[in-house]
């Protein structure tokens, strides 16, 4: 009648069939036992084992208010009298600030942080036993030594995560303007209403946790209300695809069009649109006339060569998937993707995996004419004066192309690739005004189609500002 603990089962996926089978084929089980699994999300754990059990998932609290009640619930009385020092409770509160805080901002995405670091309770543990040890040693003369709680805490027990210079700059400037002398002053708050409590019981603590705002605005975190835009849209968007992803696969819908016409019409349509196959042999003529060897010119053979492989990917898909909905071949696995995801207007993975990302299957598709139209009309008429610089496969290939050209047309000065640096330059000109590559003298590139997300640009004054509120 005990209970069978069984944990990170998906990191041993085999033996879950086996396991199911023997739970599955037992005559006689005690009503005491249970068999319990830990496990993270994976696509392959098997369905029949994940339905036949009680599903509980362990997620951080959404919100300051709800993850400082966390962290607090699990303080006690005897944790918070450790030491007599008066800096200890504001010190563990504002450990506990930081540790919401760096855990909220990953809901944001690459505006919260460059990378979504896995921040836990150990850290926050680890941080509080550090400032505890680090009061206990210290000379009540001379006080805390705040240059280094802030390495301890920016570089080291967060800090150690942290793998992005920025992130690292970030995470070191919460650091510094939150922790120091300045923190015990009346006047001090973490943003607006956002203070440290003066307790003496942890039921205080909790007391002014519940009176805070059950909604945070992202400036609690130091981001820009905008960046809430950004957060809103991302969640409704994972809940739509996630409903559209349950929603049964039937092949009838009542009296329209069935699933089967639908995505027929549309294979049918995109081959229409399709551009052709390169000739091998054209391409190379072309690159011959050219100049094949430029380094410029070798990044473009690279970049048709992959879009080559788009476009054939593309058109051996919706060609098969045209004989398998009349029945002339069997539906594969592929296929069946492919067909429900274009009724769904998303990108099949069978295209996904070669390609770039993209919102809907229409903006996907005009992607792939509009980056084919750069490739064939530089390949047919010559080198561009200017370049779509998010349209390319490999952007950075492109770059270091360049530098190998501008340093080969610089050799007579005695430039060296590893001294070529790049140097970028906002234009006051629109897309429109460039008539020729620029100056000689300059050399270089004209690029365009590069976005800004949380900033804004200054044509005038040719400079990054705050965004524009709601945009």
């Amino acid at each position: 009648g005990g209970w069978l603990l069984l944990q990170n089962c998906h990191l041993g996926l085999e033996f879950l069939s086996e396991l199911m089978d023997t739970i599955a084929t037992t005559e006689s089980m005690s009503e005491g036992f249970r068999t319990w699994i830990t496990t993270e999300a994976h696509q392959e754990f098997p369905i029949n084992l994940l339905q036949s059990s009680i599903k509980f998932t362990n997620e951080p609290p959404q919100g300051v208010k709800a993850g400082l009640k966390r962290t607090y619930s699990a303080v006690t009385q005897d944790h918070l009298e450790v030491s007599n020092m008066p800096q200890w409770k504001p010190l563990l509160y504002a450990v506990a600030f930081l540790h919401t805080t760096v855990q909220e901002r990953r809901k944001f995405g690459p505006l919260g942080w460059n990378i979504p670091y896995e921040f836990n309770q150990a850290d926050f543990t680890a941080s509080v036993q550090f400032v505890q040890n680090h009061l206990d040693d210290m000379d009540i003369k001379r006080g805390v030594n705040w240059s280094c709680v802030r390495y301890m805490l920016g570089e080291v027990q967060y800090g150690g995560r942290v793998t992005d210079d920025l992130d690292k700059a970030l995470l070191n400037t919460y650091a510094r303007v939150w922790f120091g002398e300045h923190m015990f002053s009346e006047k001090f708050c973490f943003y607006k209403d956002y203070v440290i409590p003066k307790g003496k019981t942890v039921e205080d603590y909790l007391q002014y946790i519940e009176q805070l705002p059950v909604i945070d605005t992202p400036e609690v975190f130091g981001l820009h209300p905008n960046a809430d835009i950004t957060y809103q849209t991302n969640l409704a968007n994972e809940t739509l695809s996630t409903i559209v992803s349950i929603q049964p696969k039937d092949s009838s819908t009542g009296g329209g069009e069935t699933r089967e016409a639908v995505v027929q019409r549309l294979a049918d349509e995109m081959l229409e649109k399709l551009p052709p196959d390169y000739n091998p042999h054209e391409v190379k003529a072309q690159l011959q006339k050219m100049g094949a060897i430029q380094p410029i010119n070798i990044f473009l053979r690279q970049e048709i060569d992959r879009m080559q492989h788009v476009i054939s990917r593309v058109r051996t898909t919706l060609t098969d998937l045209k004989l398998a909905i009349d029945g002339t071949i069997i539906m594969s696995e592929d296929l069946q993707d492919a067909l429900d995801n274009m009724y769904d207007a998303r990108i099949p993975k069978l295209w996904f995996r070669i390609s770039w990302e993209s919102a809907t299957l229409g903006f996907w598709f005009t992607e792939l004419l509009e980056r084919n139209q750069q490739f064939s009309s530089w390949l047919q008429d010559g080198r561009p004066n200017q370049f779509w610089m998010t349209g390319f496969f490999n952007p950075q290939g492109f770059l270091t192309a360049m530098r190998q050209e501008t340093t080969r047309m610089n050799l007579a000065k005695g430039w060296a690739l590893d001294s070529v640096v790049l140097h970028n330059e906002v234009t006051k000109m629109m897309k429109e005004d460039v008539v020729g590559p620029p100056p000689a003298d300059v050399g270089g590139v004209y690029i365009y189609g590069l976005f800004l997300e949380g900033a804004g640009w200054d044509r005038r004054n040719s400079k990054l500002v705050e965004s524009a509120p709601k945009v």
